[in-house]
């Protein structure tokens, strides 16, 4: 689990990244997937997500999802959803007890939050979210209920890391484009992406000041789901809210 430094203010914004354990899935999912578009049992997935609300305190709709597309799609969300956000890779609010969640198992959960304004989002921000911009509007859209860059800061949960991600040189140059330093060389000496670290570039061009990366690897650590090493598996969340 990795969570947030304690806010300054009133407002507190808290963060939490799961992990495959403790669960009720089996396997290829086993234990604690969050994902409901894999192919696993839906009532598994029901009961893993239910767990999560009761232990936050919070009612199943208002921990908040996404029906993830890898685009650019950013919702502000005002009150509790009786389902999935559709279509979307960023979720934003204002609200007090609304957990907005963000779905990986290779790509960067980003966890966003303004300690000052009480403003938080989850990213979703894979290779082409991030090549299309999903950060810049993800900001922008915190903007727009009062955030400034100068107060936000973020937290990168695990991810495939540059090690492990081998893409063709093509697609590292379309990135690279975006986030010069998410391109690297693998172990392997082929061309890679490190997408944390392309995130981190354009949050802090952004004027962010303080940008934490859960360092784990999902491709390295078997605590985590790996779409990119076991192809079927689970999924893993993001998780942001203010207290």
């Amino acid at each position: 689990m990795s969570t947030n430094p304690a806010a300054p203010s009133a407002v507190r914004p808290r963060r939490v990244v799961t992990d495959r354990r403790g669960g009720r899935s089996r396997s290829p999912y086993d234990s604690f997937n969050l994902g409901d578009h894999v192919g696993d049992d839906p009532a598994d997935v029901a009961a893993n997500r239910a767990r999560v609300a009761r232990e936050l305190g919070v009612a199943d709709d208002r921990l908040i999802w996404m029906d993830q597309v890898h685009g650019t799609g950013v919702a502000v969300v005002e009150g509790p959803q009786d389902g999935p956000v559709p279509a979307t890779d960023a979720l934003v609010t204002a609200n007090r007890g609304l957990v907005l969640a963000v779905l990986a198992a290779d790509c960067v959960p980003v966890l966003l939050a303004d300690h000052d304004t009480g403003v938080v989002a989850a990213v979703h921000a894979g290779r082409e979210g991030v090549r299309a911009g999903v950060l810049p509007a993800a900001l922008s859209a915190m903007a727009g209920l009062g955030a400034r860059a100068r107060h936000v800061t973020a937290l990168l949960g695990p991810a495939v890391c540059g090690a492990c991600y081998e893409v063709p040189a093509a697609m590292q140059a379309e990135v690279a484009r975006v986030a010069p330093d998410a391109a690297v060389t693998t172990r392997a000496g082929t061309p890679g992406l490190d997408l944390r670290a392309g995130v981190e570039q354009i949050l802090r061009r952004a004027g962010i000041p303080e940008v934490v990366q859960d360092a784990r690897c999902t491709v390295e650590d078997r605590t985590l789901f790996s779409h990119r090493r076991d192809g079927v598996t689970g999924r893993q969340a993001g998780l942001v809210w203010l207290d």
